[in-house]
């Protein structure tokens, strides 16, 4: 089974957008899932994502009590046998793939947000560390970005960081 994935994290809405991006909304009209890591900061943008389809998501630093009701801090997921976990806050980037391979001892692909930045990593371990940077948040970063991803016959596949 073929399962096409849309990461996005610290979309920031209304802070830094009033609405998630055009190019966000047709990329989760053609997911099957849409994986967010945390920071909506509005729980409508929750609302907004699953009017295009399943969603599995987590809270983050900037969510408050709305969103930490119907969220976790961390979610887990089979996707096809492979095994995901997302999380907001993985900590500083040094050593980041030996505690997260600690952390998530039962993970093959961890999801994460907070830092705004891009991260494409494997830990020693083997786990795929990916972090698809904000559609709306750019910070210090030269573009916009979010994650398209394909899982298929058990294996993550075709993971792409696209700019906005």
């Amino acid at each position: 089974m073929t399962a096409r994935l849309l990461l996005i994290s610290d979309t920031h809405i209304p802070g830094r957008a009033r609405s998630l991006p055009a190019a966000v909304r047709r990329a989760a009209d053609a997911a099957d899932l849409v994986i967010h890591a945390g920071d909506w900061v509005a729980a409508s943008v929750l609302d907004d994502l699953r009017t295009h389809g399943p969603v599995l998501g987590v809270y983050g630093n900037n969510d408050g009590p709305e969103l930490r009701a119907r969220l976790p801090e961390v979610a887990h997921r089979v996707i096809d046998g492979v095994r995901f976990a997302v999380v907001h806050e993985t900590g500083d980037a040094k050593r980041r793939e030996a505690r997260m391979d600690l952390a998530f001892p039962d993970t093959d692909v961890l999801v994460f947000g907070h830092s705004h930045i891009p991260w494409d990593t494997v830990t020693p371990r083997g786990m795929r560390l990916l972090n698809p940077g904000s559609p709306t948040d750019r910070r210090r970063q030269p573009v916009h970005t979010m994650m398209t991803a394909v899982v298929d016959d058990g294996a993550l596949r075709r993971v792409e960081l696209t700019a906005l």
